[in-house]
């Protein structure tokens, strides 16, 4: 789990700890935070990854969301100058030459939508992630497990912990992929993210528990113990990000 720590401390140094003391919320999977329904599956996304960017601090990036069964080429590394998050009433819209970024999605997942959410999380956390000026830990080879982390630094990892696949009794790897997402870390180590980013956020244990799927709930609230009882190594990731102990929060997690 130490890898997990090093990703929080990573990102607080990379990308803006006012952000996301000040402005990070955990994003729940409910009508509040997703309002509204449109017909059509283009629609859909489009209105959900509206949504994402803006809870991201990141909706003054130039997107265009596309499914990805249409696309042949992904643009990954070509950000706007100056990339980076945002205050909400604080941005400025980013242009790149004209050309907008994509965000790709899979319309199988608008059946499903915490999947739908954590892909587009993830992808935002793949831009976001080459904005860093510190090589990522692990390196390379563990991009897709540390930018995962970074969607969950984000605010998305309930959704990451819910819809992460996990293999049926009898190992039956076909059944479900209609509307499961793939995904690089476990439901296991999502769900010990989201508690590192509860504890550094002091998320009281309720607001995130009953949004939960029920097998995880329990494992949750072991993994906050688990998280609290390393305040050396909390106290570290503050330090090293130039952070001190009290930041202002909702309340504390218990």
């Amino acid at each position: 789990m130490q890898w997990l720590f090093q990703l929080f401390g990573w990102c607080l140094r990379n990308f803006s700890p006012a952000v996301f003391y000040r402005q990070t919320q955990l994003v729940l999977p409910t009508n509040d935070f997703f309002p509204g329904k449109v017909d059509s599956v283009q629609g859909m996304a489009e209105l959900v990854f509206n949504r994402v960017a803006e809870y991201s601090g990141m909706s003054h990036w130039p997107w265009e969301v596309a499914e990805q069964s249409r696309c042949h080429l992904e643009n990954r590394l070509t950000l706007p100058e100056g990339a980076g998050q945002a205050f909400s009433g604080d941005r400025q819209l980013l242009t790149l030459n004209g050309q907008d970024l994509l965000m790709l999605y899979d319309h199988r997942h608008i059946g499903n939508p915490e999947a739908l959410i954590a892909g587009f999380a993830h992808r935002l956390g793949q831009y976001l992630g080459h904005t860093a000026n510190e090589p990522i830990p692990g390196g390379e080879e563990n991009w897709s497990q540390a930018t995962e982390v970074i969607a969950v630094y984000l605010g998305f990892g309930l959704m990451f912990a819910n819809s992460a696949f996990v293999f049926p009794p009898g190992g039956c790897s076909s059944c479900g992929t209609a509307v499961s997402r793939d995904n690089a870390l476990s439901q296991w180590d999502c769900t010990y993210a989201l508690a590192i980013f509860a504890v550094l956020k002091d998320i009281p244990l309720g607001q995130v528990r009953p949004h939960l799927k029920k097998s995880l709930r329990g494992y949750f609230q072991r993994c906050i113990a688990d998280v609290r009882s390393r305040e050396k190594t909390l106290q570290d990731i503050r330090d090293a990000a130039g952070i001190g102990q009290e930041q202002p929060v909702a309340g504390r997690v218990q």
